[in-house]
Formats: C-alpha cells, structure tokens, sequence
C-alpha cells in the first residue's frame, strides 16, 4: 500500500467495478489485473469484494425488474458450490492454474461464437439444468479465487437467447449473490480485514457513480452490438487470463 500507484490504481479499478455492474462487460475484468502490478491477486480479490457489494446494491435497483428466475435458481445452487469448493481448497489451489483454465474456455467458447456469427438476441434454447449448474459452480468458484467468474458464466448464459435487459439484470443478481456469500469465507481466511474494509470504503464512491454511468450507457446500445460486444469482450479478457496464467 506504500506505492505511489496505489491510489490511482484503487480508484481505477474501483470506477472498472462499477461499469461492469453496471452493464459493461469488457471493464469489470480489468479491476484484479489492474491491482495486481502492485500486489498480489488475492489481496487485490479482498480489497475489491467489499466495493463489489456496494456496487451490486446500485446494480440491483438499476436491474430489478430484469431476470430470469429459472436461470437465477441454477445460478445459486451452482455459485453456492463453487463458493464452498473455492473456500475448502484455497490453500491449496495454483491461481495460474485455475486462471489458464478458464482463459482457455473463454477463448474456445469466444472464438467458435464469432465464426458461427450467432446473433444471441435472437435465438431461443431450453436451459440445460445440469450444464447450468456445472458453469455456474465453475463461475463461483472462479470468482472466489479472482472474481474472474464471468466466462464461465458466460460460457452458460449467452447461448440462452435472453434480451439485453434480462442477459445484464441476471447477472447483476446471480454475482450480487455469489459476491455476498463470499464475504463469509473471505473474512475466514483472513482475505478481507478491518484495514481493507476502511480502504474500499473510500473507493465505494466512483463505484457507485460508475454504476450509473454504465447502466446509462446499456440503455443507449442496441442488442446486436451489445451481445457483439459481450462476445468480443469474453474473447480479450480470456486472452489476457491465458497470458496471466502462462506468467507464473
């Protein structure tokens, strides 16, 4: 924390947290790299989950009436476990590991979806239960060890055909959960502390405002670039997990 970046860097990563809850995919993925030129990834996941909480309060009322219930009960059962399977194994996990993995997912999943051009807005498909429940525990457990849960999240969601609206309020709601449920096993392991709460309290605010701001910015974007956007975005932010993972 004695970094002169570290400041600048919080706040950026602060403002990436709340565009992302906001509704923009691309930017939320940026806010544990960001930190992690001045500490480690773990640190960086405990000082940035209390900011996740607040902005997902915002995020909630900004998406309230938009979700899917029946894709929001697999997701719970699915985060659930893998925020159990995340905080049982943390001291044994290789976070490179987990990182390339599921870069690797990202980038197959990102990369069959742009050749196929598959207009998400568009389709209609019966949600697979099983494969729901196997992605989500995958985004959980993900997300506990980097809050890097959205390709795999992804990976379920997006082929579902859900509107614009819908696809960003479910997921505003099923992170909202998986990130309040971290809290527990965060603090159990000594990842999240007095000093870290009183560090992400002043961040709270660019948060929040950014939160506004990209939920403004969805309103205005129409399906077919958003779910381009989405798919595009999946595709960098596997690439820079690759890279992250093959650093180790």
């Amino acid at each position: 924390m004695d970094s002169e970046y570290f400041w600048p860097l919080m706040t950026l990563a602060a403002i990436f947290v709340g565009l992302g809850k906001g509704g923009l995919p691309v930017v939320a993925g940026l806010a544990v790299p960001s930190l992690s030129l001045i500490m480690s990834p773990v640190a960086a996941a405990g000082l940035l989950l209390p900011i996740y909480i607040v902005s997902d309060i915002f995020a909630i009322r900004a998406y309230r009436r938009d979700f899917d219930w029946q894709v929001l009960k697999i997701s719970f059962i699915g985060m659930t476990l893998g925020v159990l399977i995340g905080g049982l194994t943390a001291h044994i996990v290789l976070e490179w590991v987990v990182t390339l993995m599921i870069g690797l997912m990202g980038f197959v999943f990102s990369i069959k979806q742009i050749f196929q051009r598959v207009d998400f807005s568009k389709i209609s498909k019966d949600i697979n239960t099983k494969s729901g429940i196997f992605w989500c525990t995958v985004a959980g457990f993900t997300s506990f060890i980097s809050h890097n849960g959205g390709p795999p999240w992804q990976i379920f969601t997006l082929p579902l055909g859900l509107r614009k609206s819908v696809f960003v309020g479910t997921s505003v709601l099923a992170f909202s959960y998986c990130n309040l449920i971290k809290a527990i096993p965060y603090f159990m392991l000594n990842q999240m502390t007095l000093t870290t709460l009183l560090t992400s309290l002043y961040l709270m605010i660019p948060a929040t405002v950014a939160v506004f701001i990209g939920v403004r910015i969805i309103k205005i974007i129409s399906e077919k670039v958003f779910f381009k956007i989405v798919t595009w975005a999946l595709l960098l932010i596997s690439l820079k997990l690759i890279y992250d993972g093959l650093q180790f």
